[in-house]
């Protein structure tokens, strides 16, 4: 067959992978088999495009490359009827929180094996992602399949990935969640909702946009936060209820269940 990339697990990463493929062209469908036992659009999509979707490893072999994209606590059955179908030097490149690399090598005799913390934007090229690899080759599968979804960045130490996980892999939902706080903080305040949140919304993009010049997070802040104005008033008002408190109380929560995951 000429599908030699696989693609274990098709749930929120895994179709967001598999979107980021499809958009950005840097893996061509027909090199994609996708493992799901259920249909996701994401497969689906990807089908009509060339690639494979099956539930069942029976006739395929020689896989490259396979990307393990499966629930943490679920890895090891969902991998163990696929490993005939590897290659005796295909990478593995995990993308699940909290998995050991030694934990992995072991379960797939010792293949290259790479580890990625991406945030779903990979599905619009827009991603990040932590990277470790415990190898030149596994580095540079990574770089092949994840180099044009995300900016990765390269970690020294593997426990690392913790704080890797709870900054960017978790932090989508955290930035979310301050933005649907200030939509209602301004509801509150009289604005009617849908204003309110296109507003929020809006602001959120804005602050996207500016953190894509490359500018120092200090700069950028400074760029908006003029002495004495509104915004210094507000981001005050931050600091002095527990900003930095409760950020790293929030770190520390998601690394902890990092930690249990694995």
């Amino acid at each position: 067959m000429a599908a030699d990339v696989l693609l274990l697990g098709c749930g929120r990463l895994g179709s967001a992978i598999l979107e980021g493929w499809l958009l950005t062209g840097s893996l061509a469908p027909d090199r994609m088999l996708i493992a799901t036992p259920s249909s996701k659009p994401a497969a689906e999509a990807a089908r009509a495009c060339g690639a494979r979707v099956t539930a069942s490893p029976d006739g395929i072999a020689g896989m490259s490359a396979v990307v393990l994209a499966v629930k943490p606590g679920l890895w090891r059955q969902a991998l163990a009827p696929w490993l005939p179908a590897l290659a005796p030097d295909a990478v593995v490149l995990s993308v699940m929180a909290g998995v050991a690399g030694a934990d992995i090598a072991a379960a797939v005799a010792a293949r290259p094996v790479a580890r990625l913390m991406p945030t779903t934007a990979v599905a619009q090229g827009q991603g990040v992602a932590a990277l470790w690899s415990d190898g030149p080759a596994a580095e540079a599968a990574a770089r092949t399949l994840f180099g044009a979804l995300a900016d990765l960045v390269p970690l020294a130490d593997e426990t690392l990935f913790h704080a890797a996980t709870a900054v960017s892999g978790c932090a989508p939902a955290f930035i979310h969640a301050l933005v649907e706080a200030l939509a209602e903080a301004g509801t509150a305040e009289g604005l009617e909702p849908d204003a309110a949140e296109r507003l929020a919304r809006g602001a959120l993009r804005s602050a996207a946009a500016g953190a894509a010049t490359g500018a120092s997070l200090a700069e950028l802040i400074d760029r908006v936060a003029s002495p004495g104005g509104a915004t210094r008033a507000g981001l005050d008002a931050l600091r002095h209820g527990g900003l930095d408190l409760l950020a790293t109380a929030t770190v520390a929560a998601a690394m902890r269940r990092s930690r249990e995951l694995g």
